[in-house]
């Protein structure tokens, strides 16, 4: 990539290490830079390897840029004429600079974050980075005082192994599920291939969902931090932030799923977040895109103010919002039956879904269905694989379970 750049007289900054996605977004918005390019497979396993385009602010790319940069590569697929400059030239004639990503990184974050109320707050911190690039960064903000940090699969390894993918869901946190269910730290943080995602893990070894993990996040920054402006949140997202957003008078906007729709939103909105349930989460001050490091550094924050441990902050929270269950189940299909698929979900005629009453009809990205007794459902194709999603929000597991049973039977026919 740098050596075709390079070839097309393109100044290129090129890092001189692995480098997790929000580190070089960050780094091409200080250096003023028109665009960035990410080599990765994110949180998918390494065969789903490519690009991630970033523009000049830090964000994700929109549908019509990504357009016209395939128009492109279909046009030099078939001409076949690639200019390329070995990186050695490129760097002794001046078009291409190695940079070390990490310093500027750092210290922007210690602009966000009160790093050394962690560091003195005694916490015990266990960090999984799945053998991805966010390998050593928690230890590098934190450390130096009271606070400790040991990491599991540290060692960054493009091949993900001992899991499917890089991913940080529950079934693939195992290794830090056991290490914190069997030992003395206070909190699990994991992070994604690429590091724009987290995964929390409570000092009890359980798993906390990423919809609870932002409904915290966003609970600091409202009451802890004193911050006030809209929240931004995928229709993917809880209703736990439409509670917190009414307890705390401001706006909590839907948008589609992807940063490339919350990014841009949350800009024009001023926003001071924004989340997905993918456990991607952006921030005021930052850039309006994922970044699972400085979400894992507002947890701890968080539990650095308090005093308290995630179970706990957990506990207090549904205090404040009662309690939320979520469940997504995914469903591989057959391209040839696309069409059909979306025809039952194109034109929803719903009134009830099961015993449940269809209150409204969201229809933006799939079909949600808001729910009565503060439920919904959604069905939705994966952007970025031959899946369909089925995602539920209730009160009581029983619920969400039958609401994706129900969701099945609308997608099956």
């Amino acid at each position: 990539m740098a050596e075709v750049a390079a070839g097309n007289q393109i100044p290129v900054i090129l890092c001189d290490r692995p480098c997790p996605t929000p580190v070089l977004s960050y780094n091409l918005v200080s250096r003023e830079c028109g665009a960035g390019v990410v080599i990765t497979a994110s949180h998918n396993s390494w065969e789903w390897n490519g690009f991630k385009f970033k523009l000049s602010y830090g964000g994700s790319a929109s549908a019509a840029i990504i357009s016209e940069i395939e128009k492109y590569i279909f046009e030099v697929e078939k001409s076949q004429n690639i200019s390329t400059m070995p990186i050695e030239t490129a760097e002794k004639i001046g078009v291409l600079e190695k940079l070390d990503p990490e310093p500027t990184y750092l210290n922007h974050i210690a602009e966000l974050v009160d790093l050394n109320r962690i560091r003195n707050a005694g916490l015990n911190i266990a960090v999984d980075s799945m053998h991805g690039a966010g390998s050593k960064y928690f230890a590098k903000l934190i450390e130096g005082g009271s606070s400790r940090v040991e990491e599991i699969r540290g060692n960054p390894d493009p091949s993900f192994p001992g899991m499917i993918q890089p991913e940080p869901i529950e079934k693939n946190l195992e290794p830090l599920k056991k290490l914190l269910s069997n030992s003395s730290f206070d909190v699990g943080l994991a992070t994604d291939g690429d590091a724009d995602r987290l995964g929390l893990i409570d000092e009890e070894g359980n798993y906390i969902s990423t919809l609870h993990t932002f409904a915290l996040i966003c609970k600091h920054l409202l009451e802890n931090l004193g911050l006030k402006g809209p929240i931004i949140k995928s229709i993917t997202m809880t209703n736990m932030i439409n509670k917190l957003g009414k307890l705390h008078d401001i706006d909590v906007i839907d948008t589609p799923v992807g940063f490339k729709y919350l990014g841009p939103v949350m800009m024009e909105e001023n926003a001071i977040a924004a989340g997905e349930e993918s456990g991607g989460y952006g921030f005021t001050g930052h850039i309006p895109e994922r970044d699972g490091l400085l979400s894992g550094l507002m947890i701890l924050d968080m539990m650095s103010v308090t005093g308290l441990n995630p179970s706990d902050l957990l506990e207090e929270l549904e205090e404040i919002t009662g309690p939320y269950h979520f469940d997504r189940k995914d469903i591989a299909f057959n391209e040839q039956d696309r069409e059909e698929k979306l025809h039952r979900i194109s034109k929803p005629t719903f009134e009830h879904l099961g015993k449940l009453k269809v209150l409204n009809t969201d229809t933006r990205d799939g079909l949600k269905l808001h729910l009565e007794e503060n439920a919904w459902a959604l069905i939705r194709f994966s952007g970025t694989e031959p899946l369909i999603r089925l995602y539920a929000e209730g009160t009581n597991p029983d619920q969400v379970k039958k609401i994706i049973e129900n969701c099945r039977m609308i997608v099956d026919g």
